[in-house]
């Protein structure tokens, strides 16, 4: 389970008038003050109010001024992570409206996972503290697209991509025991890998110990590439 269960259970489905101006301030500023280290909560909060941002077409482009490259240049504080997938259409800084430093992003095919991919995940929560780790699926999903016409029609995608279908294969299973109709097969899929990542990542040995003492959160995701909203789960 993630941080929300559902989002609208926190109040936490618009930015509030008071975070705007707070965005909006820091912004005139140059967005060159220092924050102190948010919880898990607090990050989310801030990714949600940047995602009702970009969905109603209001984004602010915080922090990507000279003056914040130029600060950020000797350190980082980034309050949450986003491991997401390689697709054009879903860049993290953008659907989350943040800028230079304020996030890690991690992105594979699918935000497939492995022993590489891991020890960059537990970067941030173990270097940096970071409090929030995000995993985001997302709508129309093309490496779960080519994994599923290869699972379903014995497809050879070469040796690489096939390392992909392999580590979707218990995404796709999970999908097709769900019995869901043929044509939501590489939804349920995405949405299974994104369960499934999440999962595994609050079991990684490392991580564990961080989420016990209420020092980190992962949270699963779904980006709609129809609105552009994150839902959360």
């Amino acid at each position: 389970m993630g941080l929300l269960a559902v989002s609208g259970a926190l109040g936490l489905t618009a930015p509030s008038t008071a975070s705007a101006a707070v965005a909006t301030a820091a912004t005139a500023a140059g967005g060159l003050a220092h924050h102190t280290p948010l919880s898990a909560r607090s990050a989310l909060k801030r990714l949600m109010a940047g995602n009702c941002r970009f969905v109603k077409g209001e984004m602010i482009h915080p922090h990507q001024c000279p003056e914040r490259r130029l600060d950020v240049a000797t350190h980082q504080e980034p309050f949450a992570q986003v491991f997401s997938c390689i697709d054009s259409r879903v860049p993290p800084e953008v659907v989350f409206d943040q800028g230079l430093g304020d996030l890690f992003v991690i992105r594979t095919g699918a935000q497939t996972l492995d022993e590489l991919v891991q020890g960059s995940v537990e970067f941030g929560p173990l270097e940096y503290g970071t409090p929030l780790v995000v995993v985001m699926g997302h709508q129309r999903c093309g490496a779960v697209v080519a994994a599923v016409e290869s699972l379903e029609h014995g497809k050879d995608l070469g040796p690489y991509l096939n390392r992909i279908v392999s580590a979707l294969k218990p995404a796709y299973d999970a999908a097709k025991a769900s019995s869901v109709p043929k044509h939501k097969l590489v939804d349920a899929t995405t949405r299974w890998q994104t369960t499934l990542t999440v999962r595994a990542l609050e079991a990684d040995p490392r991580l564990a110990p961080l989420i016990s003492a209420g020092r980190l959160a992962v949270q699963g995701a779904y980006h709609s590439l129809d609105s552009g909203r994150v839902t959360w789960f």
